[in-house]
């Protein structure tokens, strides 16, 4: 009978040390306890987690398609795709034999009928004098006045004739309208060039915009100057625009309404015209529910779980598991297990454990 009462007297006091070995877990094997480590911490941020989305294509704000108004063979094209011109170089030229002919034939018309305007202006005037001092009839006045009107008119209908030509001939030179590169030639040197043929496409280099489609009940709910998420898919490159034009109309897009967003012009580098995007627009202003959200970068994975470190009363890390949703950029909404408010650890210098002591560092 007492060999069993000392067995189990032995077997608790054993069971006693090893609960309190394991309740001290604060404290290093020579007894004393771990430095604080050093922290950030943050708060949930409250924002609306309605936003649009869309895909679109990353275009030149502007864009030049040269054409002529004449019809003649290409003798030169003084550029090819990849060039870069300036505006105002001369790129293309066409055959314009025919209208210098007709350009010579209409200032040939205005000496002829220069000359015979003099002729008649002078028989006016002094049929005018004549007419005063009664000298000449009516009916005489009147034929003089009459044949100085007409040459007159066919003078200046020459005058016009030669304008014609000339405005003809500045569409067998055509020049670049903007500085920036060359990114199609349509049609080659020896070719017939005809009115509205397009010729070749400019385009402005370092100045692009992204071009995007919303439907009809999302049109309503933007508005210029909104911030607009753009991430180029082949290259994975995100950046910040802001909607700089959406088209009122849906008849020219099959019921898709166009929306157009500015890039940023250090954001330009990398960038070609073409390349597909997705867009995210978040709809801040809009009145509705409110969502946490807090920092991808504070919340820990393990397995199927994601949870972040909080700060306990006691001045120590506590993991809190969280149910998250969705992502927007760099933050991630959490559906529950953390409240308005409520400080969360956002870095450390070392690793973070449930209990770890921690103190928390003060940004200047």
């Amino acid at each position: 009978m007492n060999t069993q009462l000392n067995s189990r007297g032995v077997l608790l006091l054993a069971g006693c040390a090893f609960l309190s070995s394991c309740t001290v877990e604060n404290k290093t094997s020579d007894g004393k306890k771990d430095s604080p480590i050093s922290i950030q911490i943050g708060t949930p941020v409250q924002q609306s987690t309605e936003e649009i989305t869309a895909s679109g294509q990353i275009e030149s704000q502007e864009t030049a398609v040269l054409s002529t108004r004449v019809m003649g063979f290409i003798s030169s094209i003084k550029a090819k795709p990849g060039d870069k011109v300036l505006k105002g170089q001369l790129l293309v030229t066409i055959s314009n034999g025919d209208i210098l002919a007709k350009r010579a034939q209409a200032q040939a018309m205005i000496s002829e009928a220069e000359a015979s305007l003099s002729d008649a202006q002078k028989d006016y005037k002094r049929f005018e004098e004549l007419y005063k001092q009664q000298s000449a009839s009516a009916k005489e006045f009147e034929n003089v006045t009459l044949r100085y009107n007409t040459v007159k008119a066919k003078a200046e209908a020459a005058q016009q004739m030669k304008n014609e030509a000339d405005a003809l001939l500045a569409y067998t030179n055509l020049v670049s309208p903007l500085s920036g590169v060359v990114t199609e030639k349509h049609i080659d040197e020896g070719s017939m060039a005809n009115p509205g043929m397009p010729i070749l496409t400019i385009e402005q280099s370092n100045a692009y915009q992204v071009t995007a489609f919303v439907s009809e009940t999302e049109v309503g709910k933007l508005r210029n100057g909104t911030n607009a998420e753009v991430r180029i898919k082949s290259t994975g490159k995100t950046f910040t625009g802001k909607l700089s034009e959406i088209s009122p109309s849906s008849q020219p897009t099959g019921g898709q309404y166009q929306i157009k967003i500015n890039v940023p012009a250090i954001e330009n580098s990398g960038l070609f015209s073409g390349m597909y995007v997705n867009v995210n627009i978040p709809l801040n202003n809009v009145s509705g529910t409110k969502s946490l959200f807090v920092p991808a970068s504070a919340i820990f994975h393990k397995d199927q779980l994601s949870g972040l470190y909080t700060v306990g009363e006691d001045q120590t890390a506590q993991l809190r598991w969280l149910k998250v949703g969705g992502r927007q950029g760099d933050q991630v909404e959490i559906i529950s297990g953390l409240s308005p408010g409520e400080q969360f650890i956002t870095q450390s210098t070392g690793r973070l454990y449930s209990g770890a002591p921690v103190l928390v560092e003060v940004i200047n």
